[in-house]
């Protein structure tokens, strides 16, 4: 089995983290931004839908996680397999931000289909990191469940155009003005009460306008 340490998985990926936490200051876990974006992961309703829920967020925000944990099944059962609304998930690495950009890279290596149980997969693997098991371990683990070799995952980690994508969409983030995660905007309106009362009364409203 070949070695493999984070310092020589993510090197581009780190000085690409390094750029970007220059560019803007990202408050680890605190804009206007609604319209279609390259590289947008999407689920639910179609291109053309009524109400555009876009979440900005990083595999590594602990309050991320806690949202996907405890929010997320009940408004993708209420919204998004129901097709109302278009649900939007854009990647915007928070430290430590070499894990978080290895883990979107691996997330979109994955596939279009495999995408969100990667990034669910990774956010869910916060406690065992806080326990003490090694970030490289769970990526590795969700990059094996989602398919992909050892081989295939340290290539995916060392892709210099996936990471040069990567930074321009981050960027891209800090130009709509987005300064933390998670960050939802509901029709190009941000939403600061992350709930699913906050985002539902959002969303309803804009549902209900004719």
């Amino acid at each position: 089995m070949a070695t493999f340490r984070y310092a020589s998985m993510s090197r581009r990926a780190a000085l690409t983290a390094a750029a970007l936490a220059a560019m803007a200051t990202v408050a680890g876990c605190t804009a206007k931004s609604g319209g279609a974006a390259d590289g947008d992961m999407a689920m639910g309703a179609g291109a053309d839908a009524k109400v555009t829920v876009v979440e900005y967020a990083s595999v590594t925000c602990g309050h991320c996680a806690v949202w996907n944990e405890e929010v997320w099944p009940e408004f993708k059962t209420r919204y998004v397999d129901t097709k109302k609304v278009r649900y939007v998930f854009r990647e915007f690495p928070t430290p430590p931000q070499d894990i978080a950009v290895a883990g979107f890279l691996i997330a979109r290596c994955a596939g279009p289909d495999k995408y969100f149980d990667v990034v669910h997969d990774i956010m869910a693997s916060q406690k065992e990191w806080m326990a003490g098991v090694a970030p490289r371990t769970t990526l590795f683990r969700a990059a094996a469940a989602a398919g992909l070799s050892q081989e295939q995952t340290e290539a995916c980690i060392r892709d210099k155009a996936a990471i040069e994508e990567m930074s321009n969409r981050i960027k891209a983030g800090i130009d709509a003005g987005v300064t933390g995660t998670p960050t939802f905007i509901v029709n190009g309106t941000k939403v600061a009460d992350s709930s699913l009362s906050g985002l539902s009364q959002a969303i309803d409203a804009e549902l209900a306008k004719k």
